[in-house]
């Protein structure tokens, strides 16, 4: 091809022989000098990679508490509309009762999530929520935006405590800017843009939540070839949030789980956050803490669905004002009812299912029976060592280790788990699990059978209540 080329060239008068020659060798000559100090060189003494590659990240659990002051003001704003805008009777009520369940000290999940957000706005750092229904909420527990019944014109609650053009602008007054859109129904494009977006936006709390977590699925692409290993890839970091709806409540296969197994499988060297919060102090602390942190890493967080209403799931305001985000969470019933010398069982579990683990351990003690202690691991990665060690020390005759979970047993944390369990304590319990069999479906699709499951589960986990007591 070069000789035909150089023909042509020299026939059309561009170039002489000559030329074409001399241009062949001085390139012959330049391979041939790289080839020669190529075999020249030593080749590069092997430096194998230490151990630990990431630089490590401080644990979440800081300082995140907000002063009542603030939080009463956020959620004034919140429960409110402007002079003429007509709400829906149905969400009105809801505000009102939300104002009125403020009133009485308490706070529910997406009055948790809120105040989060506001208080982040208010300290300079931008939120950007984002996902296929996350203005509403999936569950129409959010609402973040509202809607004039009538004109459909829109008000969005914590633009009160929200600069147009962020922290970084003069005219902010220190307000981040707060930014909440309804994402297209692709998960694969839209967490592929907030992905890249966290990237850039590196002081800001950016999230993207799925309608219900098995849909993020949908995007696995990137989370295997992005958020778990771009920063050991290339050294690119991300504080990405993922919101994911989970829980086992009847609904079937694809409206279960958000593959928390999946993400467990891809943790290592602390490349990741992985945590299922059941309180709204929890989610709450957990938000501002992922928004505080040193060292950006991604956030898993599964989300619940009926314990967004939930009584139990709720706080005070106080644990808003002076906690902090826990790993693990001790038995509520401590000190009370259960009392910790006579614990032989201790219970472990993440999510919902611990509340139903609770009930069934009531029963137990109302019917003058042994009951074990129910511990909630709230953060599943970067495991817990140190938090879970402190909390079963409390109950020294427990000789018995139950890791309960309602996915199958090839799903969930048990693999996970299983193993930090046994790392952790070799010989000082007896260590089992309780979980569905074995599947290749998530769950089942008749509500019926889920209810005889769970009962199965806590009838093994923790006891079985006899009939009339």
């Amino acid at each position: 091809v070069r000789q035909r080329y150089a023909e042509a060239l020299v026939k059309r008068g561009d170039i002489t022989v000559e030329e074409a020659e001399k241009a062949l060798a001085d390139f012959s000559a330049l391979l041939q000098e790289a080839l020669d100090e190529t075999r020249s060189t030593a080749p590069p003494q092997v430096d194998h990679l230490p151990e630990r590659r990431l630089p490590e990240a401080p644990r979440l659990a800081m300082a995140t508490g907000v002063d009542a002051a603030t939080l009463d003001a956020i959620a004034k704003e919140l429960h409110g509309a402007p002079e003429g805008f007509t709400l829906h009777p149905k969400l009105a009520r809801q505000l009102a009762q939300r104002a009125e369940l403020y009133a009485s000290g308490e706070v529910d999940w997406a009055l948790g999530e809120a105040l989060a957000f506001g208080s982040l706005l208010l300290e300079g750092t931008d939120v950007r929520l984002t996902g296929q229904d996350t203005r509403r909420g999936t569950f129409s527990h959010r609402h973040s935006v509202l809607v004039d019944y009538e004109t459909g014109a829109e008000h969005t609650p914590l633009a009160a405590f929200s600069s147009g053009n962020g922290a970084g602008d003069p005219s902010s007054n220190g307000r981040g800017r707060f930014l909440v859109y309804d994402s297209l129904l692709s998960e694969y494009a839209a967490l592929g843009f907030e992905y890249g977006y966290s990237v850039e936006a590196r002081s800001a709390l950016v999230a993207w939540e799925a309608q219900f977590g098995d849909f993020a699925n949908g995007a696995q692409i990137i989370v295997d070839n992005f958020l778990v290993a771009a920063e050991e890839k290339w050294g690119q970091s991300s504080g990405l949030v993922l919101l994911l709806p989970h829980g086992y409540e009847g609904q079937g296969a694809e409206h279960s789980s958000a593959r928390p197994e999946r993400f467990l499988s891809l943790a290592a060297e602390g490349n990741i956050t992985v945590a299922q919060p059941t309180s709204a102090a929890q989610y709450f602390h957990l938000l501002r803490a992922q928004a505080r942190r040193s060292v950006r890493r991604p956030l898993v967080v599964l989300t619940p669905k009926s314990l967004l209403r939930a009584r139990h799931a709720r706080s005070t305001r106080d644990e808003l004002v002076a906690g902090t985000w826990h790993e693990v969470l001790d038995d509520p019933r401590r000190p009370g009812s259960l009392d910790n010398a006579a614990v032989r069982r201790v219970v472990c579990c993440s999510g919902k299912v611990a509340f139903d683990a609770l009930a069934r351990s009531d029963a137990l003690l109302a019917a003058g029976l042994p009951a074990p202690a129910v511990v909630r691991v709230e953060q599943l990665y970067p495991w817990p060592d140190g938090p879970l060690v402190d909390v079963l020390d409390r109950y020294p005759n427990a000789t018995e280790l139950v890791w309960l979970q309602d996915e199958p047993q090839n799903m969930g944390a048990w693999t996970f788990a299983g193993g930090q369990l046994r790392r952790l304590f070799p010989d000082r319990y007896q260590l089992r699990h309780v979980s569905r069999a074995e599947a290749g479906s998530p769950a089942t699709g008749s509500h019926a059978v889920h209810e005889l499951e769970l009962e199965t589960l806590l009838d093994r986990a923790v006891g079985i209540v006899p009939a009339g007591a």
